[in-house]
């Protein structure tokens, strides 16, 4: 059967549509408000939601992410914390779930210990942003026992030989960095972001998904064009926070994240 994300991506595939990715930082304002607003980008359409694990040296992230990290783990969040927000969310939802976290805060819980609570849970997959695909075969293994998917990264520098190892060693999809640096809204995308598109399909099957600097629904629908699924992080964090932490403020956010989704599906 696969994962809720294989299953998301065999459904995308058979009507013809393109999937969208949302990003948010869990515990950020507070984990019961990650809770609602899963709910609330499932219900504008979401496909996928990848979960931030807040971690206090966020190196790939801008400041958007790195604010709401330290909005989290200021709130107190814990990895209990997040898995128990996961099991809230699976009170209502059944939309794909994925932790988007950097190593250090899954080895100091324990990898074995996480992936079997995660897959309890309700998770359905990893993505470990500082991984090297060289040092991963442990993890990779972990997860798949687990029946988690393993998400990998890669970039508009990755050699062409390292690209088709990191392909070849994910699942579920396949994440492409849309350009060189740190997560953040951008005004365009980059050239290099279809020509990464393309490399990695020479190589896999495996569903392509754009992300990194997406911030308006042209630039999300622009994407859609050139991969299975576009991620947005940045630029939904940032709203929801502007918005304020209030049922009202969620809303808006919402409704002005189904902007970007609606420039998706049309493609």
């Amino acid at each position: 059967m696969g994962t809720r994300i294989d299953r998301k991506f065999d459904e995308l595939k058979k009507c013809g549509r393109k999937g969208f990715v949302a990003y948010i930082t869990a515990g950020d304002p507070s984990l019961k408000a990650t809770a609602d607003i899963v709910w609330r980008l499932e219900d504008a359409g979401a496909d996928i939601v990848e979960l931030g694990i807040p971690f206090s040296d966020p190196l790939a992230d801008g400041r958007v992410n790195q604010a709401s990290s330290e909005r989290s783990l200021a709130a107190g969040t814990t990895m209990d914390g997040v898995l128990s927000c996961v099991s809230n969310i699976r009170r209502k939802s059944d939309v794909p779930i994925l932790f988007f976290s950097y190593l250090n805060p899954l080895e100091a819980y324990g990898m074995e210990q996480l992936a079997k609570r995660s897959s309890s849970s309700g998770v359905d997959g990893f993505l470990i942003l500082d991984l090297p695909v060289e040092e991963g075969r442990v993890h990779r293994d972990i997860l798949s026992s687990y029946g988690l998917n393993h998400v990998c990264l890669v970039t508009p520098t990755s050699p062409e030989a390292r690209l088709k190892r990191i392909v070849n060693n994910s699942n579920g999809f396949i994440y492409g960095v849309s350009r060189t640096g740190v997560t953040g809204m951008q005004s365009r995308l980059e050239r290099d972001a279809s020509a990464l598109m393309k490399l990695a399909r020479k190589y896999t099957n495996t569903p392509l998904a754009l992300g990194f600097g997406i911030s308006t629904a042209a630039q999300a629908g622009e994407a859609a064009m050139m991969a299975d699924a576009v991620v947005v992080g940045s630029a939904i964090v940032d709203r929801f926070n502007k918005e304020g932490n209030s049922a009202r403020g969620r809303a808006r956010a919402a409704a002005w994240t189904k902007k970007m989704i609606d420039a998706v599906k049309e493609v």
